[in-house]
């Protein structure tokens, strides 16, 4: 399984992004989606809503992604139905884990290859981050991560230096944003555009939206 991890890492080309701040968390992603080394999708969205509390962004199968999203979502609501009360966001990461641990060992033509990052607010008002590797692992993330996408070494690189323990929403925003557009550079994986989540006690929201353009000089 090591060996899986560490091959998925040159097929899962992405960069995805999950920063703890003191008053919440930042989310981050490309929109560069690929086939190989060709360029399938300029405008891809690699974050998405599961529910008004919980937002996911993959890395991997687009497909893969899209179901664990759907039946996570469909899981989530029957929950809340029948405790008649809304899970925590450790609940919904920890049924995000099941989803992908089920899907890679069910015997299946195409392998199923999802990395995740999971983040929400809880009924409290507090915020958590979710790392979910391809095989299923989850880890509760305490200061940032960029799971297993193409652009992961660029991004933690950089976290590395610059990211300090107490810094705010605000400020990484802008550091969420430097460390994609550094990954955009230099991955091949990655590029186009870049989109920014705010995950706070006020709730979910999109804080930045920008596409990358090539310019002839």
């Amino acid at each position: 399984m090591d060996q899986e991890l560490k091959n998925s890492i040159l097929k899962s080309g992405t960069t995805i992004l999950g920063i703890v701040c003191k008053d919440g968390i930042v989310m981050g992603a490309d929109r560069q989606s690929t086939a190989g080394n060709i360029v399938m999708n300029k405008d891809s969205e690699k974050i998405a809503y599961i529910n008004s509390y919980l937002v996911f962004a993959g890395t991997g199968m687009v497909s893969d992604i899209q179901r664990s999203i759907k039946l996570a979502a469909a899981e989530l609501r029957l929950k809340e139905l029948r405790a008649k009360g809304r899970p925590t966001v450790k609940a919904g990461a920890n049924l995000v884990s099941s989803i992908i641990y089920q899907s890679i060992r069910q015997p299946q033509m195409l392998q199923f290859m999802v990395g995740s990052l999971i983040a929400g607010v809880n009924e409290d008002g507090s915020t958590e981050l979710y790392s979910i590797d391809p095989s299923g692992g989850i880890k509760l993330i305490k200061d940032y991560d960029a799971n297993f996408g193409s652009g992961m070494p660029y991004v933690l690189g950089l976290l590395e230096r610059q990211y300090k323990k107490g810094s705010t929403v605000k400020e990484c925003i802008e550091l969420a944003k430097e460390c994609l557009l550094s990954s955009t550079q230099r991955d091949t994986g990655s590029g186009y555009g870049i989109d920014i989540f705010t995950i706070t006690k006020d709730g979910i929201k999109k804080v930045l939206e920008k596409e990358i353009v090539s310019e002839l000089k």
